[in-house]
């Protein structure tokens, strides 16, 4: 069930204790790995939304999964989540954590998607780039998509910087379509 108001309160929460407890770096750790978790693996998922398995059952597997991995703040914070019976929203809590998380320390996320994979120079001259002309630090995403033929495309908030050959082509064919350098012939 998806309730991001509800992931939105206790990831601000786990934030603030986070901050106050001057540990904010190792629960963000912390929740990035609870997200390649919940991401890679559908057991995990399973269990954290099925309402047959016990709560004192979940917290005893969770802390299996992930004994010596997590700090105590994380670790608490999965215990009291899964008592109050939120377990099932985990993974939306680690996802807005993320996006807050990146917020507070002024990270924008951007995706780069392109025809072909880009080698590390090249990402870390676009990642030059766009940090330059965006002002803040950046975190890049990269896609591979090869229906876009050559060239890339880029996403940053609500912008979009579409250079791929597929949409040059599109827009070739949109011109054909409504050629307005020739008369109508009938």
């Amino acid at each position: 069930m998806q309730n991001p108001r509800l992931a939105n309160r206790y990831a601000k929460s786990l934030i603030d204790l986070a901050v106050a407890q001057n540990e904010l770096e190792a629960v963000h750790g912390d929740m990035l790995l609870l997200q390649s978790i919940t991401r890679s693996n559908a057991d995990v998922v399973a269990l954290l939304k099925s309402p047959i398995i016990k709560a004192d059952k979940k917290i005893k597997i969770m802390g299996a999964i992930l004994d010596g991995k997590i700090s105590g703040i994380t670790s608490a914070f999965i215990r009291l989540v899964t008592q109050k019976g939120r377990e099932s929203v985990l993974a939306q809590i680690a996802g807005e954590f993320e996006k807050q998380y990146n917020t507070l320390k002024g990270i924008s996320r951007v995706k780069l998607t392109s025809a072909a994979p880009l080698d590390a120079s090249l990402l870390n001259l676009i990642r030059e780039k766009v940090e330059t002309s965006a002002g803040r630090k950046i975190e890049l995403e990269t896609q591979v998509n090869p229906e876009l033929i050559g060239g890339f495309v880029l996403e940053t908030g609500n912008d979009l910087f579409d250079a791929s050959v597929l949409r040059d082509l599109k827009d070739i064919k949109k011109q054909f379509l409504q050629n307005i350098y020739v008369s109508n012939i009938r």
